[in-house]
């Protein structure tokens, strides 16, 4: 029996609120498997983004406790986490260090991805929106991780842009685990296995998409 990837164990997770806690993990335990591809649903403010930070380690659980043997990544594009006073070379130094990646290669495959030209030596802050995205993206594409997060699935730049990160995606599904929340059905129908719902804290796995859609659809009405 293989060792799953990744596990949550008896996770809890609430917020204050003005009628008290609000709890959105509810003592969740599940196991991710090794390259594989789960698809979590839920309606708005079920928690399906909190999931995800304490899955990638940017947020902590209240109780219990996320067991990770592999190296996780942030969510796939997210360009929160630079810092607007260096450049976008610079950035990508910093991350890649902390990732115990070999920087120089981080930061020649992040350039020729992003395809920002001088500006990829430029302030981070004087960046488009567009562009920071292309970093970000090329960014993750650029350190290899056991398990991918996504945090929705957008598109950024032009046609041929686009397509470059479909098959850089496609190509880190193939060897990766691929943990994705996304607000689409047929996004999470196309990229995963298996379907997480996150329902009042709680979560209902499906194997099949049909079954998590009818279910899905019940809550969401």
């Amino acid at each position: 029996m293989s060792v799953p990837v990744m596990e949550l164990q008896e996770v809890t997770k609430a917020y204050r609120t003005n009628r008290g806690p609000h709890v959105v993990l509810d003592r969740i335990s599940l196991a991710f498997e090794r390259n594989e591809n789960v698809g979590i649903l839920g309606r708005n403010g079920a928690g399906k983004s909190t999931l995800l930070r304490i899955l990638g380690g940017a947020e902590q659980p209240d109780a219990g406790r996320v067991v990770r043997r592999g190296r996780v990544s942030w969510p796939i594009g997210f360009a929160g986490g630079f810092h607007g006073s260096l450049s976008g070379e610079e950035n990508c130094r910093f991350i890649a260090r902390i990732y115990d990646a070999d920087v120089d290669d981080v930061v020649e495959r992040t350039r020729v991805f992003a395809e920002i030209g001088d500006y990829f030596n430029e302030p981070v802050r004087t960046y488009s929106s567009g562009m920071r995205a292309r970093v970000a993206f090329g960014l993750s594409m650029a350190i290899d991780f056991e398990v991918y997060l996504v945090d929705e699935v957008t598109a950024v730049g032009d046609k041929p842009f686009q397509e470059r990160c479909r098959q850089a995606f496609a190509e880190r599904r193939a060897k990766s685990s691929i943990i994705m929340v996304s607000h689409s059905l047929g996004t999470i129908a196309d990229y995963c296995t298996r379907f997480v719902l996150l329902v009042d804290g709680r979560l209902q796995v499906f194997d099949d998409m049909g079954l998590a859609e009818k279910e899905y659809r019940r809550y969401a009405a």
